[in-house]
């Protein structure tokens, strides 16, 4: 399924894979930076790997280090295939926008309301961009 309509592109690309929905997520402490795994035990996919996957964050929450989670995911290589917020966060675009300075591969990031979020079937193959 293309995500289209009521989603906002923020920064462009293109991004595809399977779906965790998560209510909220802090990447800071919920994100092994240097292995893409949940770490909050409290999220329904809790040890799974966001790489490769359309990351769907309902609620961004945490503090100005996700930058810096995102960052590292990135350049290790185990970063989402893309990000789709339930509003817009300066923080995790922040990452997104630095490690393209610096010549990385980047992701695509997106804000879709968390009502039309609700709409997508967790674990559905989804294409942004």
């Amino acid at each position: 399924m293309a995500l289209s309509g009521a989603m906002t592109p923020v920064l462009p690309g293109r991004g595809e894979g399977l779906v965790p929905k998560l209510p909220y997520l802090s990447m800071w402490g919920g994100i092994d930076p240097y292995t893409g795994t949940l770490t909050d035990p409290a999220l329904p996919h809790c040890g799974e790997s966001v790489k490769d996957r359309v990351l769907m964050i309902a609620e961004p929450v945490g503090s100005s280090s996700s930058s810096a989670v995102l960052l590292e995911l990135l350049h290790g290589g185990h970063a989402p295939a893309a990000i789709v917020l339930g509003r817009r966060d300066a923080i995790v675009s922040l990452g997104i926008l630095v490690a393209r300075e610096m010549g990385w591969a980047t992701i695509p990031l997106a804000v879709m309301a968390p009502s039309d979020q609700e709409k997508i079937v967790d674990g559905e193959e989804l294409r942004v961009g």
